[in-house]
């Protein structure tokens, strides 16, 4: 009988493939800076700005800005390297050596995306992050009230900038201010200002991008057709966007914000069925969102709901006190409630920040807290019902930490038509909900709480928007479908293009396949080009 060796060949062929592995990673690597070497501005050197996963600070720059830890775990695909450019020819010659060399990249603006997929790959491997972290300009130009703006700066950074220029002066976009300026509008970007001056992408008047070809476009160079698609059409599909040039928009020199909290025991239910009917319709100047959340009641035994009316109004308390007992004297807004400030503290609050926070901590540019979640969004067309409320309690109660954000529209949203950009969800849309399960045990449990907000969804079916059922790009969902490996199809991407853009799909697959035909920026959610 032989005898057994001592030795397992196994450790070997793990050494094997690890070498094998690295000496890839490695060419591939060397490759792309070679030819980066030819193709971008040599003024402007870029070896320090690439991160492969031997460097120390590696993972710090991976992890840096990427919001949903979920797809931060070890089991999730990560980058060969890191490339953070400084100068856009260096965006310029990444885009040239990525389609030269075959190599599949990201494109990371602020890492909030919430499937990852600026900086994971699920479908395609090997893969490269371009990191935009380092592109962070902002000129503000208050003489002609509008800014040009980088694709790596955050709108923190940008209200900030606003700010220190001129106290009158606002951008309608963002309530996170962690989120990065590129990523942000290029799905639509919603603020706090949404229903007086619409969205983010409403006020964009140029932009410079680069395109498949690594030229750098303006509104001009790129026409009319590409322009329209990068404002709501979601990013990672036409080009890198470098650029915006966005409008200001005025602002009073006192603005009021609020915060009423109310219970299930304290009547949240007629109160939110009575604030789908009035939040749509009421004063422009005035955003009341919802945010919904279980707690401990009094007694700290038994969960409740609770729903909190987080407000603000483009004015001062005075006048907000007539508009609500006008329109929404259901909730019994007082003057103490209300505390009027400046249109940049009001930033920070709905930021999440406290009363005495100064603005310069906008300049940090940094997510001010990271965990495990999965989120998915709706529209609502018509009010909830009571009954259809009793049921969400129901099923909300039984969750760990879930979440909903109701977010009214209504103003100037109705009066944009649905194809004056990508962004669709115009006229007829009440509010948008987004819902979260938030944990924080890693992967440990994350099926139980993607199973929840799976069947929370599922049981909202007959109350929200259908044919299609819209959905919000920039709350990306990958349960809505995905693109097969560089071989998408129209009917394939269609299952979530008509909810993120409905009839729009159509023309943003044309200008995909006009400017994009060969597919280079790609990902799995991305518009697809017809076959030539």
């Amino acid at each position: 009988m032989a005898m057994a060796s001592p030795f397992s060949p196994f450790p070997i062929l793990v050494l094997i493939l690890l070498s094998v592995s690295l000496q890839a990673s490695a060419s591939i690597q060397e490759s792309f800076v070679q030819c980066l070497n030819f193709n971008s501005d040599r003024k402007f050197p870029f070896h320090t700005t690439i991160y492969t996963p031997n460097d120390a600070s590696f993972t710090t720059i991976l992890n840096s800005t990427a919001q949903n830890l979920r797809c931060l775990l070890p089991s999730a695909p990560k980058p060969e390297f890191i490339f953070t450019p400084f100068h856009d020819s260096h965006v310029q010659g990444a885009v040239i050596c990525s389609k030269k060399l075959g190599i599949h990249f990201r494109v990371r603006s602020g890492g909030h995306d919430y499937e990852g997929i600026s900086y994971v790959s699920e479908i395609e491997t090997p893969f490269i992050v371009v990191d935009l972290v380092k592109l962070r300009g902002i000129n503000i130009d208050i003489k002609s009230n509008t800014a040009w703006v980088q694709a790596g700066a955050t709108m923190g950074e940008v209200f900030y900038r606003i700010y220190e220029k001129s106290s009158v002066h606002g951008f309608p976009a963002g309530l996170c201010t962690s989120l990065g300026v590129g990523g942000h509008i290029t799905g639509g970007a919603y603020g706090t200002m949404m229903r007086k001056y619409g969205l983010g992408a409403d006020n964009v008047l140029d932009a410079q991008i680069v395109d498949a070809n690594g030229r750098i476009l303006d509104r001009e160079t790129m026409g009319e057709d590409l322009f329209w698609a990068i404002r709501g059409g979601g990013g990672g599909s036409f080009g890198i966007l470098l650029w915006w040039k966005i409008q200001l928009v005025p602002v009073p020199p006192t603005v009021t914000i609020f915060t009423v909290t109310k219970t299930l025991e304290q009547g949240a239910t007629k109160l939110l069925h009575r604030w789908q009917e009035v939040a749509p319709y009421i004063d422009e100047n005035l955003f009341i969102r919802v945010i919904i959340q279980p707690s401990s009641g009094g007694n700290k035994t038994q969960r409740t709901i609770t729903t909190s009316y987080n407000a603000l109004y483009l004015g001062e308390a005075r006048r907000l006190l007539q508009v609500m007992k006008t329109s929404f004297p259901e909730l019994g807004l007082t003057r103490k409630d209300c505390q009027e400030t400046s249109w940049i503290k009001s930033v920070l609050s709905f930021a999440g920040f406290p009363s005495d926070t100064p603005p310069e901590v906008l300049l940090k540019g940094k997510p001010t807290s990271k965990y495990f979640f999965k989120a998915k969004s709706d529209f609502v067309r018509e009010p909830i019902p009571e009954t259809g409320l009793e049921g969400l309690w129901q099923r909300f109660l039984i969750e760990d930490n879930p979440r909903m954000f109701w977010n009214p529209y209504g103003g100037r949203m109705s009066q944009f038509s649905e194809s004056h950009i990508p962004f669709p969800h115009r006229n007829g849309t009440l509010y948008k909900i987004m819902y979260l399960s938030i944990w924080k045990d890693g992967d440990k449990n994350a099926a139980k709480h993607i199973d929840w907000i799976r069947k929370l969804y599922n049981y909202m079916t007959p109350y929200v928007s259908n044919f299609p059922r819209e959905a919000y790009v920039n709350y990306r969902d990958l349960d809505l479908g995905i693109n097969s490996k560089n071989s998408t199809s129209y009917i394939q991407a269609s299952t979530w293009g008509y909810r993120y853009f409905k009839d729009n799909f159509n023309r943003l697959v044309k200008i995909k396949t006009k400017v994009d035909p060969e597919n280079v920026f790609r990902h799995e959610q991305s518009i697809p080009p017809l076959p030539i």
